[in-house]
């Protein structure tokens, strides 16, 4: 005989909320292992991945955190748009543009993108004990896209999953660049953290090396080795602590899959990115190690990002360059990824697309 004929007030299994935090709509998707607060009025942001077992929020929060857009005018509004004055932190979702301000196709697209500062409208499409889904969509006021995403959650494991799928709902060809922001802080984030990647081709430019940079612009060198300003070797897959003072930016290429694993070698704990690198071909690695010196950061952040994206920056320039995705009228295109926890490792040797973390 079952104890209960109803499940859809549960607090076990998985299990879904839906809550308004700072006038934003809200989702929290968990189950035993994870937390996962996604704001849906704001380009559903992922503001919260939180590793039960060890009380671990992998994402970094900005020192304004979640700003509510009724109580909030911004002095003045910034050329670049409007991301700077309303970031959070945490993960955003990159589209069609990634990078600096771009103006392609008559298009004037703000830093990042026009989703990430949309609301989008959510479905609960599958609410049981041992599975949950969310499905998000959104359409693009600048540009002609209509993006469906679905993030799903199952019993016991600490994996989200991510499927997505972008429509040109316009009459022509369209061209776009894609990405994925996911920021990761303190405190999981510390001097005992390593990067582990699937090799690759380490490119900085000048026109991204900032003054506290601890790199030589204009190289290009496997990972994970770098060249620095006064030609020593900097291994960017060791996370220095905030006494370094430095900020960072290289883009990585040549990428042999598509997965990343960033591990905190002493509490034994990590968070891991499996993506389609045959969209997501360019992994934009930002670091601020108290060193993004003046606005937005003065000298008070202690971050990381490791970013698939589709192209370097930005929609224009990968445009010329023959870099940029393109959709025909009507057309469509989808990928799938998994953002997963995992713990007792102190390096990664590989992700593979079931979730599974390899040491």
């Amino acid at each position: 005989m079952d104890y209960q004929l109803y499940d859809h007030t549960r607090n076990y299994g998985c299990r879904i909320t839906e809550f308004v935090y700072r006038g934003y709509a809200a989702v929290a998707m968990e189950n035993e292992k994870l937390r996962v607060t996604v704001i849906a009025d704001k380009g559903t942001d992922i503001y919260e991945f939180l590793y039960k077992p060890q009380d671990t929020d992998f994402l970094w929060r900005t020192r304004t955190g979640l700003i509510p857009r009724d109580h909030f005018v911004p002095t003045s509004w910034r050329a670049a748009g409007a991301h700077m004055d309303y970031y959070e932190g945490g993960w955003q979702e990159l589209l069609p543009n990634c990078g600096a301000l771009s103006v392609h196709q008559g298009a004037e697209i703000g830093q990042h993108g026009e989703v990430m500062l949309l609301p989008w409208r959510y479905t609960i499409t599958k609410d049981h004990p041992d599975e949950i889904e969310v499905r998000f969509e959104v359409r693009t006021i600048r540009t002609p896209f209509h993006v469906v995403k679905t993030l799903s959650m199952r019993r016991n494991e600490a994996i989200l999953r991510i499927r997505e799928r972008v429509t040109n709902e316009g009459g022509q060809r369209v061209d776009f660049t894609w990405g994925h922001h996911p920021a990761l802080g303190w405190p999981f984030l510390d001097e005992h953290c390593r990067v582990d990647l699937p090799g690759g081709r380490i490119l900085t430019f000048e026109e991204f090396t900032p003054a506290t940079s601890r790199l030589k612009p204009d190289q290009s060198s496997e990972w994970p080795q770098a060249t620095g300003r006064n030609g020593e070797v900097i291994d960017l897959s060791r996370i220095p602590g905030p006494s370094a003072e430095a900020q960072d930016m290289v883009f990585i290429e040549d990428l042999a899959d598509g997965w990343y694993a960033v591990t905190n070698t002493n509490r034994r704990v990590g968070f891991a990115l499996c993506h389609p690198v045959d969209v997501f071909k360019v992994l934009w690695y930002w670091q601020v190690y108290r060193g993004g010196r003046d606005y937005p950061w003065w000298g008070a952040t202690y971050n990381i990002a490791l970013e698939p994206c589709a192209t370097l920056p930005v929609l224009a320039r990968a445009a010329r360059s023959g870099e940029a995705l393109h959709l025909q009228a009507g057309e469509s295109r989808e990928v799938e990824l998994l953002a997963i926890a995992f713990e007792g490792l102190e390096r990664v040797s590989a992700v593979s697309r079931q979730g599974e973390v390899k040491n």
